[in-house]
């Protein structure tokens, strides 16, 4: 995200010397109200000062996707300068300013077992469930200098629905409170689900757990809860970070087969297996995205699907969920699918890339093990991976060498040049 300024040296090095209480707070407030009527959401955002913000420059995606715009101030919209996106951008008038739009909730995304399109977000007359990106899209903000915005959510249910879930701290009735520091622009970004739903809340570690479905689509709440459970203290070995709270939501009906990691959320398709015939488990996978948030750069996506792949199974084994010759069953899969790959560096992998990836770890955690006479092991890597920004090849590289005290001879390979 970008801001302007324009003060002279001396002057900026005292305002980025404030603390964070020392800036001027202004409230930007989003408010949802759900349409299923319409399969549409309305949003609004309301600045309490608008004068505290030069500009949002919104990305609006392709043509259609967002639309009734209404602005206090000055509003544009043009062509991306690349495919077929728009770009929106939102001069605020001074004193309270408002911006408003809808946008429609039902998205498809090919099913990754056919091919077929099922829905990757979706409304129904009793329940809606999509990610907070959805309604609020990605933009660039330029701010006055010294201010803070200080941002909530409220979502306002359709007549009959219970109540709304997501993974912010809630401040209210169906109100949360948005705080990303790893963001200048807060959007409630993470998965939410709201209707007829049932709950089951547990607390770990220090963490609240909420696993939340609608009625009658059939998702395993306790059966979730339980594998959590079972997993989280050997998690939080491996994972320094721990969310306040996580929300994993699921459905069945005519939704995406595929299991999905957000802010500090995830989704889960309720038909399908916790842990499957293979002995790998979605929500463990994306769990470990979740605690690990992983970000790369240089066509390093093997880092991140690889770590997410290992771990998904590696953590079962440690808490006593998989046997020793299950354990290598597995490898032996993973073997066969990456046996054709000869590069892991890629801007997203494949399957067949992930794959390989995990049993490059695999034997990079033996090699560590055995140099280090099981004094460290690839926990170590991790545990100075998740504290880094975005990551390339070279530091993982890099990072392996420090922890043995010496160049991996395992990363040395041809796959990763």
């Amino acid at each position: 995200m970008l801001v302007r300024y324009q003060l002279p040296l001396c002057a900026a090095v005292l305002v980025f010397s404030l603390p964070v209480w020392a800036a001027k707070k202004v409230d930007l407030d989003y408010h949802i109200t759900l349409l299923p009527q319409s399969d549409q959401a309305q949003v609004r955002l309301t600045l309490e000062q608008g004068t505290a913000v030069r500009s949002l420059d919104l990305d609006l995606g392709e043509q259609g996707q967002f639309s009734d715009f209404s602005a206090d101030g000055q509003w544009s919209t043009a062509a991306a300068r690349t495919g077929n996106a728009l770009r929106g951008v939102w001069k605020p008038a001074s004193g309270k300013a408002t911006l408003t739009y809808r946008v429609h909730i039902d998205r498809h995304a090919p099913d990754p077992l056919n091919g077929k399109p099922r829905y990757a977000s979706r409304m129904t007359a009793d329940w809606a469930l999509f990610r907070g990106e959805d309604l609020v899209p990605r933009a660039r903000l330029d701010q006055q200098d010294g201010i803070r915005l200080q941002t909530r959510m409220t979502v306002d249910l359709p007549s009959g629905w219970k109540n709304v879930e997501t993974s912010w701290p809630r401040i209210g009735k169906n109100r949360f409170r948005i705080d990303d520091v790893s963001r200048l622009f807060d959007r409630p970004n993470g998965w939410m689900l709201a209707g007829n739903l049932i709950n089951r809340r547990a607390r770990l570690g220090e963490t609240d757990v909420t696993v939340s479905a609608p009625k009658g689509q059939g998702m395993r709440r306790m059966e979730t809860l339980t594998l959590l459970t079972f997993v989280w203290p050997r998690l939080q070995a491996v994972f320094p970070r721990t969310p306040d709270k996580l929300l994993v939501v699921g459905a069945s009906e005519s939704m995406a087969r595929n299991a999905g990691a957000a802010h500090d959320s995830i989704y889960l398709n309720a038909n399908r297996p916790l842990i499957s015939e293979s002995g790998a488990s979605p929500l463990l996978r994306e769990l470990v995205q979740v605690f690990g948030r992983i970000q790369v750069r240089d066509r390093s996506d093997w880092i991140r699907a690889g770590v997410a792949e290992y771990y998904s199974v590696e953590l079962l084994r440690r808490a006593g969920g998989m046997t020793q010759d299950r354990f290598e069953d597995w490898q032996s899969i993973l073997t066969r699918l990456g046996r054709k790959v000869t590069t892991l560096r890629a801007e997203h992998v494949d399957p067949g890339m992930t794959a390989r990836a995990a049993m490059l770890l695999s034997a990079l955690d033996q090699e560590i093990r055995q140099q280090t006479r099981d004094q460290k092991s690839l926990d170590d890597v991790i545990q100075g991976l998740v504290r880094m920004g975005k990551v390339s090849t070279e530091d993982f590289v890099q990072l392996a060498a420090g922890v043995i005290g010496e160049p991996s001879k395992v990363l040395a390979t041809s796959l990763l040049q």
